[in-house]
């Protein structure tokens, strides 16, 4: 066994009593920052972004009151906070938009209560969404499906097992961004091209992080998510949704187009696995619907703002604002997603569609009757129109950037 069992994940004690929070730190600079940005700015709270990684959009947001630098190693960050956490007289509430960020607020969970209203559970809940090899150990506890899947000790015990392809090779964490962490899967289709892609991958990250797992087949109309906050393990919002498309189109690191859906039979496993690790904040749980027996397998558990979490306010919940009333000891109003609503990166989208028009897997006129409004886009808004302006430049630098890296390697 990797860890206790997840039903063993205990409560943290009394934590420090610094009252409601009266502003907010949001804790990266991307898309998804952008979504908390404009969620909490829009109703008027003052919000501070701590910009990370190339993309700086929520920076550029006429809601963000101004930015910081996110340092590098972690006491510098701890400093930070904590220097952040005394200014300006106001209580800080602290929103994590990504895996790595969330992991560090989980972790350092015990140093930062005192000082910020944390919206992240403790490593001890968390950490069964950060580590796969734990989330499929959580998804068989709560009677969950999931895929088949092996983590070989090394190449030998991968020699020797028995398979059945196609299978994909994942990490199990992403510490690191490299091309293995950054396309999430590589396919093999036989034991030669597993092994040529295991000996790759292990030069890129430890080899006890490795994974292999059946390869579920199938379009975006078969990848589906719930959305949900939850508390102590109790689910108090939620909608479905179907990621129709992704980029790239085969194993996709970000959606870019979504569309909610009334519950296909994902909201019932779900709700097992959030009560059986107790919990508590925002999540994303991915699936994916296998063709020979119609079974959804859950895949991911993202716990944090996902990257189309802006698409739940337009179909009636706004998961952000909704958690900011909880930190603000308010009861939530009742209220339920209309199915239909959609969501677009057009930026990211188009490549991807006019890829798969290309090879004859999606039809022109489809495409464009996807996109006719109305619908969310992920960044462009009449009424914080920068980063909607800069999003494409932006872009094409951080490509550029990260090519030439690439050839220096």
């Amino acid at each position: 066994m990797l860890a206790a069992r997840p039903d063993a994940a205990v409560d943290q004690g009394p934590q420090p009593v610094l009252g409601a929070p009266t502003a907010a730190l949001v804790l990266g600079s991307d898309y998804r920052a952008l979504g908390i940005v404009r969620s909490l700015g829009r109703r008027g709270v003052l919000v501070r972004v701590l910009a990370a990684g190339d993309d700086r959009l929520a920076t550029l947001s006429r809601y963000a009151v101004d930015s910081v630098a996110w340092p590098d190693d972690d006491d510098t960050r701890l400093d930070l906070l904590a220097n952040l956490a005394h200014r300006d007289g106001h209580v800080w509430a602290l929103f994590p938009s990504a895996d790595e960020s969330a992991a560090f607020v989980a972790r350092h969970h015990a140093a930062l209560a005192p000082l910020l209203v944390l919206t992240t559970p403790a490593w001890d809940v968390l950490r069964w969404a950060y580590d796969k090899r734990l989330t499929y150990e959580l998804a068989d506890a709560a009677g969950v499906d999931y895929p088949w899947t092996i983590y070989p000790r090394d190449r030998h015990e991968l020699e020797r097992r028995e398979l059945y392809f196609p299978v994909v090779l994942k990490p199990t964490v992403k510490p690191e961004l490299n091309r293995f962490t950054a396309a999430k899967a590589w396919r093999a289709d036989d034991r030669t091209s597993l092994l040529h892609r295991y000996d790759e991958a292990s030069a890129l990250v430890s080899p006890d992080t490795l994974m292999v797992q059946e390869l579920i087949e199938g379009d975006g109309t078969t990848q589906l998510s719930y959305a949900a906050l939850a508390e102590s393990g109790e689910v108090l919002h939620a909608l479905a949704a179907q990621r129709t498309r992704q980029y790239p189109a085969d194993f996709g690191r970000a959606s870019t187009f979504v569309e909610t859906i009334d519950d296909p039979g994902i909201a019932a496993p779900s709700q097992r696995v959030i009560e059986k690790c107790r919990f508590s904040g925002l999540l994303e749980i991915e699936y994916k619907t296998r063709a020979v027996d119609g079974r959804s397998l859950l895949l991911d558990i993202n716990p944090r703002v996902w990257g189309w979490h802006t698409l739940c306010a337009r179909a009636g919940i706004d998961f952000t604002w909704l958690l900011w009333l909880r930190l603000q000891g308010k009861h939530t109003p009742q209220c339920a997603a209309k199915a239909g609503v959609r969501w677009v990166r057009l930026s990211t989208d188009l490549p991807t569609a006019m890829k798969e028009i290309s090879r004859g897997r999606m039809s022109a006129r489809r495409y464009l009757a996807s996109i006719v409004p109305p619908h969310e886009g992920a960044i462009f808004a009449r009424d914080d129109v920068r980063p909607g302006l800069v999003e494409i430049p932006l872009l094409v630098h951080t490509l550029v950037r990260r090519l030439i890296s690439r050839k220096g390697i």
